[in-house]
């Protein structure tokens, strides 16, 4: 049982070569990548590493709904505290 559970560990890890490649520029974004670089650009923080990760590698019409969403969402919120205070 244990050199099968060993071979199995072994198998599971990633060969030092693929740890070191680089990205393939043809990749897509996660969902977490994209809502953070909306929240960047939103607030003007955004890296150029990440800048130049999305416009390769993003959909533009992505970003303009996520841009769109995040917008009105934060309108509804000041909005929100606005009646909440008054």
């Amino acid at each position: 049982m244990e050199t099968r559970s060993s071979k199995q560990n072994e198998s599971n890890q990633p060969d030092s070569d693929s740890s070191v490649a680089a990205p393939d520029e043809t990749a897509k974004l996660t969902t977490m990548q994209i809502v953070m670089s909306v929240f960047a650009a939103a607030f003007g923080v955004q890296n150029s590493k990440n800048r130049k990760r999305d416009f390769s590698q993003g959909n533009p019409i992505v970003f303009i709904i996520a841009g769109l969403m995040f917008t009105i969402a934060f309108v509804l919120t000041i909005i929100s505290v606005v009646y909440l205070v008054l």
